[in-house]
């Protein structure tokens, strides 16, 4: 029996994304207040003080403090990051208490995220930028008119409280429990927890949309995720039994039975991915061939708007694998897959029956090949209008086919880089 669609069908996808910028937090509980963002903040109202839980990017940090001042501008007794990736952590210096009485609470290895964030910031802020950047920049330009005053740099952590194991927390009246969970983003994620109001707040847990499947490794460039941590991470949040599921993104998920199953079909999509990919492994099979067999089956209707199976197949496969295909004997050498082209294509008589080939290619319908014969033709005339001219054409192709944000994102990139100065696109 095939279960009803997926509420991922009705919710927003990462195309509607986009920086702080409303003009009013929303209330979405009792004494709990949302602030739209790159990732969402949080504030719960306590008896004297309140609690904010994630405070988006350096530059959202004044949006998300003025709404909620807006609404209670009491002290803050605690800050919660539920996990150490920039859009969670930067906007917390507009948070802390001049008098230092603020507490800080993240998962025992922040510190690990933190020194990525440090080391690669220059990597990933370029290899991030042709998904993001112009949401970025629209974001600082709409905080600089606003708060043209305001402290827009990135801000850092130093938790005082290291959580490592769940821990319960009484705070203003409210309690609350920080259970560490190591999810579909970052090992040092934390999961919040109101008992009495049976409420969740996940963050980015399992990925900034719920429910579709999470990214393993991303485009930008990430530490690889494991797939069982994931499903672990699913149960753990399922048998708390939420009648209130708060995510990074959009607005709650309400009903114990909804979120019950929408966390069921997650799992069994992730382990079912998982499973196939290690059976097919242990069968001999390459990664290759994996990715183009595994699938995910209809009863298990998640969203693939944000990671794709066949990325997480891959994923998978060299988070237990490692780099080595075991395909060619020069991976195991400083030698790119495309070293020997230009002798190919000069085999084959130049760039011209090569690039005309790829339009053949592009014509029976395999981009993939089309893409694959212009860039070989590339390496000996980096500028030959044909191979331009079907690369442009092959990624417009894939985009047309595309449902998923970051797919969508690199291949309008490449779109962009592709078009010949001195050619109008044919298709």
């Amino acid at each position: 029996m095939i279960t009803p669609p997926g509420i991922h069908h009705s919710r927003p996808t990462a195309d509607q994304l986009a920086a702080a910028h409303d003009d009013a937090a929303t209330q979405i509980a009792d004494g709990i207040w949302m602030s739209r963002g790159l990732s969402n903040a949080y504030m719960i109202s306590g008896a004297s003080r309140r609690i904010i839980i994630n405070t988006g990017l350096g530059f959202e940090g004044p949006i998300h403090r003025a709404l909620f001042d807006a609404v209670d501008d009491r002290p803050t007794a605690l800050v919660i990051i539920t996990q150490g990736h920039y859009d969670h952590v930067g906007g917390i210096k507009h948070f802390l208490e001049a008098d230092g009485s603020t507490q800080v609470a993240a998962g025992e290895e922040w510190a690990t995220w933190r020194a990525d964030n440090d080391r690669l910031a220059t990597f990933r802020a370029k290899r991030a930028a042709f998904a993001f950047l112009p949401r970025v920049l629209a974001g600082i330009e709409h905080v600089a008119q606003r708060f043209p005053d305001a402290d827009t740099s990135q801000g850092e952590i130093t938790p005082t409280i290291e959580v490592s194991a769940p821990l319960t927390l009484d705070i203003e009246g409210v309690r609350l429990q920080l259970i560490p969970v190591r999810g579909g983003e970052t090992r040092d994620s934390l999961v919040v927890w109101l008992p009495e109001q049976k409420t969740c707040f996940t963050g980015n847990t399992f990925g900034p949309l719920f429910a579709h499947v999470p990214n393993f490794v991303t485009l930008r460039g990430d530490r690889y995720r494991d797939a069982l941590d994931y499903v672990d991470t699913v149960e753990t949040v399922r048998a708390l039994g939420a009648e209130v599921l708060i995510t990074g993104h959009w607005d709650p998920i309400t009903g114990a039975d909804l979120i019950d199953r929408e966390l069921t079909h997650l799992r069994d999509a992730v382990q079912h991915t998982h499973d196939r990919t290690v059976e097919g492994m242990n069968d001999g099979k390459d990664v290759y061939t994996l990715m183009r067999e595994i699938t995910l089956p209809p009863e298990l209707d998640v969203g693939e708007n944000y990671g794709l199976t066949r990325w997480n197949v891959r994923a998978i496969w060299e988070n237990y694998a490692g780099w080595f295909h075991a395909r060619s004997t020069t991976e195991l050498y400083a030698v790119a897959p495309d070293e020997a082209h230009p002798d190919l294509v000069r085999l084959a008589g130049g760039p011209d029956p090569v690039a005309a080939q790829a339009r053949r290619r592009l014509a029976d319908g395999d981009a993939l090949a089309a893409i694959q014969l212009a860039e070989a033709a590339r390496t000996v005339d980096p500028d030959h209008v044909e191979a331009l001219q079907v690369l442009h054409d092959a990624h417009r192709s894939l985009r047309e086919a595309s449902t998923n944000f970051w797919e969508q994102a690199w291949l309008s990139r490449q779109i962009d880089q592709l078009t010949p100065t001195n050619s109008e696109p044919t298709s």
